[in-house]
């Protein structure tokens, strides 16, 4: 049944991520052209600078996860129990102090953007700041229950339910847009949904799991050694926030609402990429914490980290090549050509993402052993490396300039040290997996390069017709070069048999 939900939980992640990217590519050039590049803009500022108020969560909710996950596998359920009570008395509390925070922003939006906006903007600015404020402070204290959804490996609910939010967001959103709301009114819609996500899954916990929370005396004792636990997760959600969010908060700044909206496309991109990554390995927490828990040798986590790396190099060296391919064709008849420099910026991310993305299970691993202090101290000290850069390249060069920045940190933090970490100190099989890596590339690399250089030659960007069918051509010779040359026969028979279940039910 665990393994059923693991596989499903990895399919309907995909599923949602197909729809997700489909709607976003229907949806985002409707969004940007009814809303305009400075409305677009003011919006992105606001969802960057209301995102530094995540890290408030302090790593918490990766830790309810994987003591969920060890008591269940030792049997524990009052420890259960105790801690969720302990949990929600504390996120409320977290809640209250993010609400606070925002509020302080609020008052100080003219000392920060004042310089670079008009007293419209201010204006707007002020109210989707205090809208995204009251759903941080509800977002908090419910958001344990998200955490143990997760824990107790339901992920067909979990999925299900955020796939139905992909697809009505989207529709009220155009609605929104349609009868005249902007930038505000995309912040209401959001809110909303997101209250009832939280709702949902506080319903689904108590009466489908039937999770109890007691509110008894506080632990200081393990709350002190799950603080250790979170605080390098932590460390760790500052590092994501000052590479993906302090990008816009600089350009804003420095360069207004215009040149914001653009990087924001980039980073809209970069999100959607990460997401086809983390789709499989955020199901394997609980998983990698019962194989730690019970004792497994390090051989078979790390073919559960070649495994699952090769699978996700499947996915993610498709959308790399094709977007090198036909990247800045497909912004200019997506977005539109004011945002054509959103396309470098894009390959600034991608091309650097691309490694710890194969190997993000290994995080899970760090997570699930408890070992994350190196790999939070090392990204912070990277991260700050790469804000001190962005600020005066994004000053001087605009977006390339603060997407150089945060590439070269991606470079040296993420490819290079961690690797070496990886193989020496986690044990993990790393120059196997590189030997695997390699001989997966060679169809990307060849056709790569010869699909780039046939491009710049063909007037694709001209018609909307010629460009949709190179991008067919292009991904129907990759697939079939792919599955012959690349994978191996647990991948295929991977997407073998659930074509052959689908085929079986339609032919009945």
């Amino acid at each position: 049944m665990i393994l059923n939900q693991l596989k499903a939980g990895a399919v309907l992640s995909y599923v949602s991520l197909g729809i997700n990217t489909v709607i976003g590519l229907l949806y985002t050039p409707y969004m940007l052209r009814m809303m305009g590049q400075n409305e677009y803009g003011l919006y992105s500022l606001v969802a960057s600078v209301v995102a530094y108020l995540t890290v408030l969560d302090l790593g918490f909710g990766n830790a309810i996860i994987r003591y969920t996950a060890k008591f269940r596998a030792e049997g524990k359920k009052r420890e259960q129990y105790e801690m969720f009570g302990m949990f929600l008395r504390l996120y409320t509390l977290i809640g209250v102090v993010a609400f606070l925070c925002g509020m302080l922003l609020y008052y100080n939006i003219e000392n920060l953007f004042g310089k670079t906006m008009t007293a419209d903007d201010l204006s707007k600015v002020r109210v989707m700041l205090l809208l995204m404020s009251f759903n941080l402070a509800v977002t908090f204290p419910l958001s344990i229950f998200g955490s143990i959804i997760t824990a107790y490996e339901d992920f067909v609910f979990q999925k299900t339910v955020n796939i139905i939010r992909i697809i009505l967001n989207p529709v009220v959103m155009v609605i929104m847009l349609y009868i005249g709301y902007r930038a505000i009114g995309m912040v209401v819609v959001t809110t909303i949904f997101n209250v009832l996500t939280l709702l949902i899954n506080w319903w689904y916990c108590k009466h489908k799991i039937h999770i109890k929370i007691y509110r008894g005396k506080f632990k200081w004792d393990f709350f002190r050694e799950i603080s250790v636990y979170s605080f390098w997760i932590f460390l760790n959600a500052i590092m994501d926030r000052i590479y993906w969010s302090t990008g816009q908060f600089v350009l804003g700044v420095y360069q207004g609402a215009a040149v914001v909206a653009i990087y924001a496309v980039a980073i809209q991109l970069q999100t959607i990429y990460m997401s086809f990554s983390t789709a499989i390995s955020s199901v394997f927490l609980p998983k990698v914490t019962g194989m730690v828990t019970k004792g497994q040798s390090e051989k078979s986590i790390s073919d559960l980290f070649i495994r699952t790396g090769r699978i996700q190099y499947i996915v993610m060296a498709y959308i790399l090549t094709g977007f090198i391919v036909f990247g800045k064709e497909f912004i200019v008849f997506w977005a539109g050509a004011d945002y054509q420099s959103a396309y470098y910026i894009t390959l600034l991310f991608f091309i650097p993402l691309t490694v710890p993305l194969i190997q993000n299970l290994g995080i899970t691993i760090l997570q699930a052993r408890n070992q994350m202090k190196f790999r939070s101290l090392l990204y912070l000290v990277i991260a700050v490396m790469s804000l001190s850069l962005s600020i005066p390249l994004s000053k001087y060069y605009g977006g390339i300039g603060c997407a150089v920045g945060t590439s070269l940190a991606l470079l040296v933090g993420q490819v290079i040290v961690m690797n070496i970490y990886y193989h020496k100190k986690i044990h993990i099989d790393i120059l196997r997996f590189w030997k695997e890596v390699g001989k997966m590339s060679l169809v990307p690399l060849l056709l790569g390069v010869i699909s780039y250089c046939a491009v710049q030659y063909a007037p694709i960007q001209k018609s909307l017709g010629l460009f949709i069918l190179s991008v067919f051509l292009f991904s129907l010779i990759y697939i079939v070069l792919f599955w012959h040359i690349s994978m191996n026969n647990y991948e295929r028979d991977l997407i073998k048999q659930p074509v052959k279940k689908i085929l079986s039910i339609l032919i009945k």
